[in-house]
């Protein structure tokens, strides 16, 4: 099996190096733009550090768990590494676009292939009016914050604030409040990939509120708009039999 051209990356944990530099050795290591495939050893956060910072290659990204929990990662392991990309399975993700306003009346611009979230950043919970493809479909939501979750992100933030696990490949996006008091039982909703979600800050200085976009963070947001992008499209490799699908539905019955 002819070994592809290999542009290897890590995260700063020792773990994530030494694999690196044993990987790199064996077989071989190509500047980014060289690459037809990338290999991230790292956890979940690098991955999503990676898939950002790569978005304007082509070559797909591989990743192996050198981290925590590695849902976007493969099992590690630093034999038939070429025979494991050749055997690969592909999966496409288009992240989320965040334009936020804060109260100085700057705009800021952020992507996401998880989650935009908004949450209170202080003591008192944050007040929302949501908007959706321009009709208000909810005066005032309280809650300590609320999010837009991708397909891939799902089973992350959104999952921990008890939303919808959603399939890899459905056109529908997640709205979740959480820890939401007014309406009480309200957990959120689910959308159209295409629909367009605004978030108003209400009573802004009072009940501040900041947004975020992956690793992005945006302070004392008065407004947040949140759609997907479509012109921008993330491939990710898995081994065969556990791609995001096979992981999303495993998740449900854990």
């Amino acid at each position: 099996m002819p070994t592809p051209k290999i542009a290897f990356t890590a995260s700063e944990a020792p773990i994530a190096q030494s694999a690196r530099q044993a990987l790199a050795a064996r077989y071989g290591d190509v500047d980014l733009p060289k690459a037809e495939v990338i290999v991230a050893l790292g956890g979940d956060g690098f991955m999503l550090q990676t898939l950002h910072a790569t978005e304007h290659l082509d070559a797909a990204v591989y990743g192996m768990n050198r981290g925590t929990v590695g849902f976007l990662m493969n099992e590690f392991g630093d034999d038939d590494l070429p025979q494991r990309l050749a055997d690969a399975e592909e999966e496409i993700i288009n992240p989320l676009r965040m334009t936020a306003l804060d109260a100085a009346g700057d705009m800021h611009d952020g992507l996401a292939i998880n989650e935009v979230s908004l949450l209170r950043a202080g003591p008192q919970a944050a007040k929302l009016r949501i908007t959706v493809d321009g009709r208000m479909r909810m005066q005032e939501l309280v809650c300590d914050g609320a999010l837009v979750a991708t397909p891939a992100g799902s089973t992350a933030y959104n999952y921990s604030a008890h939303g919808p696990i959603l399939p890899i490949g459905s056109d529908v996006l997640a709205l979740t409040a959480m820890s939401a008091f007014r309406p009480r039982r309200w957990r959120g909703a689910l959308l159209p990939k295409r629909a367009v979600v605004r978030f108003d800050v209400l009573d802004a200085e009072k009940r501040p509120v900041m947004a975020e976009a992956d690793s992005k963070s945006v302070r004392n947001v008065v407004s947040v708009e949140i759609r997907s992008e479509p012109d921008i499209s993330h491939r990710i490799l898995f081994d065969p039999g556990h791609g995001l699908e096979e992981r999303l539905i495993r998740e449900q019955f854990a």
